[in-house]
């Protein structure tokens, strides 16, 4: 997954243009079935239009000696994103009031964008910027708006039933790699190993889009058949360092995802932090959102907006690991294994089954023995057709992981049935 991030990072990516062409294109290497879709600038998508469409070659801002102070080949962050074409010469007066800065954070170039009112404008750190003097600077921003389109991938993995699981990420940010790549490099790799899963409970809907303008675009076209289908989804959002696990709740925390992701999350790393819906900034803005209603929630290692990277140029490469996206990959088939087993379950005979003659039970009684099964026990004395597997978990403090491995076993002796959840 690292390898593939960085191929990702060094695109320009933006809402619209070629760069989101140029990451599909690369996904698609490592998942052909990957559908690529384009809509029209000025499509109407609920109350948003498609905004036109940018694409950027280069740009710089050039002292009258010829030294060039930034260039976006060294750095895309240095543009502010949508930024309109221009090719004119500026005064250091005039030039600073088309500048953006992080000046609480002096040393980085900050990530900024204009996508729904035109105009230009250049990035650069705080440092940089006071140390400009006195010149006629010439700043050229070779860039296009036009009417061209939005474009998006789409995953469909059909499972046994119609029923839905969606698992959405982003590719609208330039070079940052924590809140950008590391999403859907972790996104493909799950689309990979799901498809190798010999039986599929569910039909898994996996969509990269341009971040909100995108979700909305993708629920205007997609919306009825996930209102009826989706029972649970996940927005994978800076998922690439290892500093910690988060997640923002539903809009109420009270779907099957909540209460998936609470239950994994307090089994796999127990210091995870849980963040209301009131602390909501990605694409569970939309899912979420009155009429859509979706029980998504954004899954995190450190969350977008908490980091002190995010949004600049500090978020580079070195912020991420293959650790810290293989953590993230574990953590997600956690929760999908979790989901694919999670019945109701009901043993087939009244009293307790004689574990011992199936060989699931020691044959010698001896004081310490009955901790070694207790986890298989007390699974049986729940499983009474009232719990999920999720609910079990919860009551007798075994990660699922565990769980799942005695539902097989008792399965196998015909001594569970699978109950509608």
């Amino acid at each position: 997954m690292y390898q593939l991030a960085k191929k990702l990072f060094p695109i320009c990516r933006s809402l619209t243009g070629n760069g989101v062409r140029e990451t599909l294109a690369i996904l698609k290497t490592e998942y052909s079935d990957l559908n690529i879709y384009e809509v029209p600038s000025g499509t109407q998508v609920f109350d948003w239009t498609v905004p036109k469409e940018w694409n950027i070659k280069d740009a710089y801002i050039e002292t009258s000696n010829g030294e060039k102070i930034i260039d976006f080949k060294e750095n895309n962050l240095y543009v502010m994103g949508y930024s309109n074409p221009m090719d004119c010469y500026l005064s250091l007066d005039e030039l600073n009031k088309i500048i953006y800065t992080q000046p609480d954070q002096p040393d980085v170039i900050p990530y900024v964008t204009s996508y729904y009112k035109e105009r230009s404008g250049f990035c650069m750190s705080e440092n940089q910027k006071k140390l400009l003097k006195e010149d006629n600077y010439h700043c050229v921003i070779d860039s296009e708006l036009k009417q061209g389109s939005l474009t998006y991938g789409e995953i469909i993995i059909k499972g046994e039933t119609q029923e839905e699981v969606l698992l959405s990420t982003y590719i609208c940010h330039p070079s940052m790699a924590n809140n950008e790549v590391s999403g859907p490099c972790v996104t493909i790799a799950l689309a990979k190993w799901i498809k190798t899963l010999k039986k599929r409970r569910y039909t898994y809907r996996i969509i990269f889009v341009p971040e909100t303008i995108g979700s909305i675009t993708y629920l205007s076209r997609n919306l009825d058949i996930m209102k009826k289908n989706t029972i649970a989804g996940f927005v994978l959002s800076c998922v690439g360092d290892d500093r910690t696990y988060s997640y923002v709740e539903t809009k109420y925390g009270k779907t099957l995802t909540d209460k998936l992701l609470e239950n994994v999350l307090g089994f796999h790393y127990p210091e995870y932090q849980k963040y209301s819906f009131l602390h909501r900034g990605s694409d569970e803005r939309q899912f979420n959102a009155p009429g859509i209603d979706l029980p998504v929630c954004a899954v995190c290692r450190s969350k977008y907006g908490e980091f002190k990277e995010y949004h600049t140029s500090a978020d580079n490469l070195e912020l991420i690991s293959e650790k810290g996206l293989q953590g993230t990959f574990e953590l997600m088939k956690k929760c999908i294994n979790a989901l694919e087993y999670n019945y109701k379950y009901r043993v087939t005979c009244l009293c307790e089954p004689q574990l011992g003659k199936r060989g699931l039970y020691p044959t010698i009684s001896q004081k310490g023995t009955y901790n070694k099964i207790k986890a298989l026990t007390n699974f049986i004395a729940y499983a009474d057709g009232h719990n999920d597997l999720i609910d079990i978990s919860n009551i007798i403090n075994v990660a699922i992981d565990e769980l799942i491995e005695i539902v097989d076993k008792l399965i196998d002796n015909n001594l569970l049935k699978k109950m509608d959840v």
